[in-house]
């Protein structure tokens, strides 16, 4: 009976080890949380709430909310490369994620159908 409980004792420890390396792994992804809509608005934020200005390169998990059918949440890349990516789709509405690297220039995030007035910038390098 005690060679069960030990047994027992060393699986649960094992996985209590185990357990906070594959949750460290998860966390350290950096996330960006961007908003459209429901108004006019379109907005990119780090975890602690600031607008993204600068970042270093790198991957990133882009979390979009999508509060509106007339609009999308488009990413490009307009210097140092070529990349552009609808992360929701125009009709879209809810959340949506996109692991995304971003290269060294300068970077885009924009509602297609209303790019004019809804858009935002940063760059990273």
């Amino acid at each position: 009976m005690s060679r069960i409980r030990i047994a027992l004792a060393a699986a649960v420890a094992a996985s209590v080890l185990v357990l906070p390396t594959v949750a460290h792994g998860t966390a350290s992804k950096t996330v960006l949380n961007g908003t459209v809509g429901p108004g006019f608005t379109i907005t990119l934020k780090d975890k602690t709430g600031h607008k993204v200005k600068k970042l270093k390169p790198g991957a990133y998990l882009f979390k979009i909310s999508d509060k509106s059918s007339i609009h999308n949440f488009v990413l490009e890349q307009e210097s140092g490369g070529k990349f552009e990516k609808a992360i929701t789709s125009v009709g879209f509405t809810g959340s949506k994620t996109a692991m995304v690297t971003l290269k060294k220039g300068k970077w885009k995030f924009y509602c297609a159908p209303h790019e004019s007035s809804m858009n935002g910038t940063f760059t990273v390098g």
